[in-house]
């Protein structure tokens, strides 16, 4: 298919820019690309894109001009050339928004996009999905996208497609008649996206995917805060983590595969499989057979249908303990059975409740990245600086790239200035 004309109504901006927070997923490890529930929020760290007319064409044919102090180097992109950027490269971010919003509504003008950023990258804070986030967003709104019609038939003003699409664009895949790309190689769902687009302030929210759907917000204790302890062993999915990564989500698809073989359903997702019967569990576990995948779907039942609804009633009750409870059963099933913990991520999660976190786990794609814990908020700088103190005690290695910083829930992606019409 050809990518659409441009929208002659599109409204000509001398500037764009889009704040996008990093998201902690406090609970749902591994579950939304299996239409499965979460518990996230944005945090107050974020990534920032700014982006303007290009008047400067230093070479000829540049449609993307991107530079950050935050990221190494510039990039320079030229239209279906590929830039041969190397994997975990944050130009490759950049690069798949770029081609998928030509794809789907037409040539760009050309942009110079400049970034700022106070959200660790690799932390499993999901900086990526946050730098797909605001590279699109800032160039549609130059581009006066949401002002076409395209825009409004298929997305509207309705975050949860806006999140949708935009987990589009990074996975590759087709959203509504807005057709897919390469995207970046992973192959993940919109728990990123959610989280950064529909999350308020002081509150958790519970989302699910099949089909997407906010449930409800839940409420944190006014007087708690995050500390993220950043292990410093990388958690780049488009790198080193990628096939352990992408290993996690096929074997959600291999299992619904054998579930539908076996019974002859067309379940579009574990979740809905699980879901469908009361029997539908041990009726899983029967047909997928193998250990591995067994254990997989182990883990997706366990954090998805159990966890997450009972943290957040925990919350909703204002029973901290019990939330606490929930957040160490679910870092124990993700050592024990989804895999995708490191020795560090495990010495952190206990270390924080050893330290008096009311709650603690790691999050993310795993394989590397951060754990969350859940103190006072009066004492949060205090135990950041004796939780990073232990880690690098305990791991030597890591001291060059560790870090804490205190956060908390707080407010979805917004657009930094208004639109200005030429």
């Amino acid at each position: 298919m050809s990518a659409p004309t441009a929208d002659p109504l599109r409204t000509a901006v001398t500037r764009a820019s889009w704040r996008v927070p990093g998201r902690i997923e406090v609970f749902g490890k591994h579950t939304d690309y299996a239409g499965g529930n979460v518990l996230v929020c944005a945090a107050s760290q974020a990534v920032t894109a700014v982006a303007r007319p290009l008047t400067n064409r230093d070479a000829a044919g540049v449609g993307l001009l991107a530079r950050s102090a935050a990221f190494d180097g510039h990039l320079a992109l030229v239209p279906d050339t590929d830039p041969g950027l190397p994997p975990g490269h944050w130009g490759r971010y950049v690069t798949t928004a770029w081609n998928r919003l030509r794809a789907n509504f037409g040539e760009l003008p050309a942009a110079e996009l400049t970034f700022s950023s106070d959200l660790p990258l690799a932390s499993g804070m999901s900086s990526s999905s946050a730098l797909v986030a605001a590279s699109a967003l800032a160039l549609a709104d130059l581009a006066g996208l949401r002002d076409g019609e395209l825009w409004a038939s298929e997305l509207g003003d309705d975050r949860l497609a806006w999140a949708s699409y935009l987990a589009s664009v990074e996975n590759g895949s087709t959203f509504r008649s807005l057709e897919g790309q390469a995207g970046v190689g992973t192959r993940g769902g919109s728990e990123d996206h959610t989280g950064m687009l529909c999350s308020l302030p002081g509150r958790l929210g519970q989302f699910g995917f099949d089909p997407v759907a906010h449930h409800r917000h839940v409420p944190l204790p006014d007087d708690y805060v995050f500390v993220i302890a950043v292990s410093g062993v990388s958690a780049e999915k488009t790198g080193a983590a990628l096939a352990d990564y992408n290993r996690a989500s096929y074997a959600i698809a291999a299992s619904l595969a054998r579930w539908n073989e076996a019974t002859g359903r067309a379940d579009r997702s574990l979740a809905a499989a699980v879901r469908s019967a009361p029997d539908a569990v041990a009726r899983l576990m029967a047909a997928v057979g193998d250990e591995a995948l067994r254990t997989r779907v182990d883990h997706f039942v366990q954090e998805s249908e159990l966890f997450v609804p009972a943290a957040a009633d925990a919350l909703e009750r204002g029973d901290l303990a019990g939330f606490g409870a929930v957040s160490a059963d679910s870092q124990l099933l993700a050592e024990a059975l989804l895999g995708n913990q490191v020795p560090e991520t495990v010495a952190l999660a206990a270390s924080a409740r050893q330290l008096g976190a009311a709650a603690a786990s790691a999050f993310g794609a795993g394989f590397g990245g951060s754990v969350w814990a859940l103190v006072p908020r009066a004492d949060a700088e205090g135990f950041a600086a004796a939780w990073l103190e232990r880690y690098t005690r305990d791991f030597p290695a890591r001291a060059a790239t560790a870090s804490a910083i205190v956060t908390e829930a707080d407010r979805a992606a917004e657009p930094v200035v208004s639109r200005v019409s030429v």
